[in-house]
């Protein structure tokens, strides 16, 4: 699905003089001009660069001399925004299509789309799961899709999002003939699982290399009850601004509460505030009106600042690929900056319970495998069809909604389900002109059409909720058409929409759902998910316990052999190799304790939920893990709940095997 070369001056002179005069670069940085040329000669291309080297040029160039629309996938909406300002700075026609718009503001940008003002459209992935917005993109000639953090699409990477797998199928759907996918961080194995998906050949796959010499790293070894201590030392020390990662939303306040009473210019920062205060926090980080922000990994994929002097984890990452990605912030302007980890084994179950926590149940898996097979629509002519509202479903069956969209793209990857469409289980509208009068302004079959429309929606007081249903029965209008036409008169200003509850319908292979095995086969990709998920953080103590370079080690594994074997600026290389411990080994509660804890669950559950308790569900109340089971029975009211919180879950379960063989 290649893109035929695209007429403009070739050369690397004429590329460069262009470069020039829009971006007011002189020349590209590595990789670069690589990428581009693959691109504007017709070939989908792979750019793995480290953060701050400039990917988003490689797109952006590119889409100036393609002929249609650039679609670019962003996973952050503050990338979107960092990225639309430095477009429209340099008079580039670029816009986003995103939560924040108001309606006129969305239809504004949909019209300019459609005219071809806009060069470059972006969107998150969850944008195409609206009926509305698939409705407008599918009319729109496009160029290129552009997938930015691209390591989203591999299971193999440490940020999976399963709404990025379906992002092959949507590029097939709209007929997108070239794709560039952008990343920073991507192992050898994620680097082939990324490319495949996409049909990049192995020569198009652009690598430049992942050591930098400007950051300093180290690990410093260090109790928790000094780590306030230590943590404010180090930024007394430090010029310009930082950013100090920790694990929990609650951990964030508290340190930078801590900081400001110790007169530094700190704000707490985490997805538990709302969109306008994270984004207050953020400007001010930018224009360097905030020296610190001490955050939870919400912030920093979206920050591009050029001058952030220290990166500072105060917790454990979650993995080699999320600590590269979170010092990757630092020094981006080529000026030294410094990155230190303070470590020590304490936080250690926090991190490995967030992956336990996502892993579903078998009797979980089940109620879905069995949810669909009672819902399939039962008319022998149509084909077998399921609907859902993930929310609903995520409650069911007490599997939280990550994990719960995992499981479903499983199913479709095994050609159980394919997605068809979704659609808004409430879609409703009023008028903004007389409904006479927008009906006088079409003729013969169009206005019957809208008459039959109108006449199937049941009006209360000003909004009134069209019945697709009886529409349909009454005029056979499908659905698409009519989504259409209500998107063109709330265009010309004739009403106003309104749409809520998304609902994702299925097509359902029957054969391949009857396999008794389902079930048991999806819970098996989970669990493995897990362990994979574990050793990832067992690899990340083993690399902060290193006596060789680390700076060398870290551009090793993300397949880069060029980086010095000794780089002279990291702990190691200074002779100081870390040993972690924990500050004081955390006591598990007595067997009795434990056991009135699970009694006292077993009691408040009772006649409540036809869930059957099992090792994890307990395993999960003692470490205080949230769970729909939990929230909706008000489980964390009780006093055992997260008794276990400073244990490892798997010593967690180790002691109920104990309490159930006593």
């Amino acid at each position: 699905m290649n893109n035929t070369s695209v007429d403009l001056p070739q050369t690397s002179l004429g590329i460069q003089q262009s470069m020039a005069d829009v971006f007011g670069f002189k020349q590209f940085r590595p990789g670069q001009e690589q990428t581009v040329k693959q691109l504007l000669g017709g070939f989908s291309s792979l750019a793995i660069f480290p953060t701050g080297s400039g990917k988003s040029l490689c797109y952006q160039f590119s889409a100036l001399h393609l002929p249609h629309l650039t679609l670019v996938v962003s996973p952050l909406l503050a990338l979107m925004k960092d990225q639309l300002e430095f477009l429209q700075d340099r008079g580039i026609s670029a816009a986003s299509i995103d939560s924040t718009l108001t309606p006129e503001q969305s239809k504004q940008t949909m019209s300019d789309v459609r005219s071809g003002k806009i060069k470059i459209l972006m969107v998150s992935v969850e944008r195409f799961k609206n009926e509305r917005f698939r409705q407008f993109i599918h009319g729109v000639p496009m160029s290129m899709l552009v997938v930015d953090e691209a390591h989203c699409i591999s299971e193999w990477g440490h940020n999976f999002r399963p709404d990025y797998l379906k992002l092959p199928q949507y590029r097939q759907e709209l007929n997108i003939p070239l794709v560039l996918l952008l990343t920073a961080t991507a192992t050898k194995k994620v680097k082939l699982d990324m490319a495949q998906r996409f049909s990049i050949a192995n020569e198009h796959i652009v690598q430049t290399g992942f050591y930098r010499a400007n950051l300093d790293l180290s690990v410093i070894p260090v109790a928790e009850i000094d780590k306030q201590a230590q943590l404010l030392r180090i930024i007394q020390q430090q010029s310009g601004s930082g950013i100090v990662y920790v694990t929990l939303q609650h951990t964030a306040e508290l340190v930078a509460e801590f900081l400001i009473r110790n007169d530094i210019n700190a704000q707490a920062y985490h997805a538990g505030f709302d969109n306008e205060k994270r984004q207050a926090i953020q400007n001010d980080f930018m224009q360097s009106r905030l020296q610190v922000v001490v955050a939870t990994i919400a912030f920093g994929m979206g920050i591009d600042k050029a001058d952030i002097r220290f990166v500072l984890h105060y917790d454990l990452p979650k993995s080699i690929e999320n600590y590269s990605q979170e010092i990757g912030r630092a020094g981006r302007d080529g000026q030294s900056a410094t990155c230190i980890t303070l470590a020590n084994l304490d936080g250690l179950n926090t991190v490995e319970n967030f992956v336990y926590g996502d892993t579903p149940e078998l009797q979980g898996i089940e109620f879905v495998v069995n949810n669909i097979r009672q819902e399939l629509s039962e008319e022998p002519e149509q084909q077998a069809q399921w609907e859902i509202q993930i929310n609903r479903l995520s409650t069911a069956s007490n599997i939280r909604q990550l994990p719960l969209k995992t499981l479903l793209v499983q199913l479709e990857i095994l050609a159980v389900l394919r997605p068809l469409y979704a659609y808004f289980a409430d879609f409703k509208y009023k008028f903004l002109q007389d409904k006479q009068k927008i009906l006088q302004q079409f003729e013969g079959e169009r206005r019957a059409f809208l008459e039959a429309v109108f006449d199937n929606t049941q009006m209360k007081k000003i909004w009134g909720n069209l019945n697709f249903d009886s529409l349909y029965q009454a005029y056979g209008a499908d659905r698409n058409r009519v989504v259409k036409a209500m998107e063109y008169l709330q265009e010309k200003n004739l009403i106003e929409l309104e749409t809520k509850l998304i609902t994702e319908v299925y097509a359902v292979d029957v054969q391949k759902l009857a396999d008794t095995e389902l079930a048991k086969n999806l819970y098996t990709y989970f669990a493995d998910k897990e362990q994979k998920e574990i050793k990832r953080i067992a690899a990340l103590l083993r690399f902060f316990e290193l006596d060789r370079c680390l700076s060398s080690n870290l551009s090793r594994y993300f397949e880069d052999q060029q980086a010095p074997e000794h780089c002279g600026h990291c702990s190691v290389c200074r002779k100081q190799v870390a040993r972690l411990e924990y500050s004081h080994h955390p006591v598990m509660p007595d067997i009795q304790k434990i056991s009135a804890a699970v009694q006292g669950l077993e009691k408040h559950l009772s006649g409540k939920s036809d869930y059957t308790l099992t090792a994890e569900t307990y395993c999960r109340f003692l470490t205080g893990m949230s769970i729909p089971l939990f929230a909706r029975n008000k489980v964390r009211q009780l006093s055992g709940f997260g008794m276990c919180e400073q244990n490892r879950y798997a010593d967690v379960r180790e002691m109920l095997e104990k309490i159930s063989h006593a």
